[in-house]
């Protein structure tokens, strides 16, 4: 009998706990249908209303199998792994036949994965750009040569042939090391670093208990990835007479480039990003402390408040200097203006 897992979406699978069920729903679940699924894929399905017990959704992927549950698995339709062109506005701040650069606004992803198949930047590149984006990234990655975080805005600068996309690469591999490649970030934090001007030098690696985060790593870990990042505090907000401050407005700049490294390494030295539920969450009480509207607009905002600010690159082509510069946007600015207040 063929598996229905292997076969159309649509087809249900039932499956009834025994005596000896135990644990999370999710875990249970993936040991039952092998290999078909990831434990991710599972939670997934739960989050999309696509498991059932008596006939009504279970939406909680932790919840514990008791022995007699009978749950149902319902396949959504298949969603086409080539991505489409989609009328998504773009903020262009130049753009030639090898390359363009956008401004991305917070929110946005930047290219198709699982959650996210559309309404990406790279949806909105390919209606804009057509055919002719770099391939060398795959279908799913037409042109990207770097990438922001979704909460995270800023300047970007996207490949639209292969001669460009190797020239870029090879660039943001080096870090600037032997060209003129150049990336910094401005950030608000929580509080004051001690140092004014200073270097976070720490490996980084995925996290043992969450792998869709990054943690700092002893440097003879297999996982550590050479991580070092350079700061400068701009402007401390609420600073009192001990110098101590409540938030402060920080400039960095990257000499490698791992994931999510800014918020990693400020985290790790005592003062995560305002609004990063992921590396700071423990911080957000402190808005407790300021003035009503100060705190209105600390606990509304809704991202880490992190901006590229800066990106210098080589012309892959001409070899001249291109230098971008965008100011911080509305929502930084006006957390900034209400924390100076």
């Amino acid at each position: 009998m063929s598996d229905p897992f292997k076969e159309a979406a649509g087809i249900r699978k039932v499956l009834t706990a025994d005596e000896t069920a135990e644990g999370r729903l999710d875990a249970w679940l993936t040991a039952q249908v092998g290999e078909e699924f990831s434990r991710s894929r599972i939670q997934a399905l739960i989050k999309d209303n696509a498991v059932l017990l008596n006939g009504a959704p279970v939406t909680d992927a932790k919840r514990k199998v008791r022995p007699g549950d009978t749950y149902q698995i319902t396949l959504p339709e298949p969603e086409d792994p080539t991505p489409q062109g989609e009328d998504i506005p773009l903020d262009v701040l130049y753009e030639d036949n090898d390359v363009i650069v956008i401004s991305k606004p917070a929110g946005l992803v930047v290219h198709p994965a699982a959650g996210n198949w559309t309404g990406t930047l790279v949806n909105a590149l390919i209606h804009h750009c057509g055919d002719s984006l770099s391939g060398i990234g795959g279908v799913r990655r037409p042109g990207i040569v770097h990438r922001l975080d979704k909460d995270t805005s800023g300047v970007m600068v996207v490949a639209k042939n292969d001669i460009a996309h190797r020239h870029l690469s090879l660039q943001f591999a080096d870090h600037g090391r032997t060209t003129s490649l150049e990336r910094a970030y401005q950030a608000i934090v929580w509080g004051r670093p001690r140092q004014l001007i200073g270097t976070i030098d720490a490996p980084l690696g995925r996290s043992t208990s969450d792998r869709t985060r990054r943690a700092v790593k002893r440097p003879d870990n297999q996982d550590a990835d050479e991580a070092i990042t350079h700061y400068e505090v701009l402007e401390r907000f609420h600073e009192a007479p001990d110098a101590t401050a409540f938030a402060s407005l920080v400039d960095c700049r990257l000499e490698t480039g791992r994931t999510h490294q800014i918020r990693v390494h400020m985290a790790h030295i005592g003062h995560p990003l305002l609004g990063d539920a992921v590396y700071g969450g423990g911080f957000k009480t402190k808005a407790n402390l300021l003035p009503d509207n100060a705190k209105q607009v600390v606990n509304r905002f809704p991202r880490q408040a992190l901006h590229a600010y800066l990106l210098q690159f080589e012309h892959p082509r001409t070899g001249e200097v291109m230098h971008f510069e965008v100011p911080l946007p509305e929502d930084m600015e006006e957390l900034a203006a209400a924390l100076r207040a």
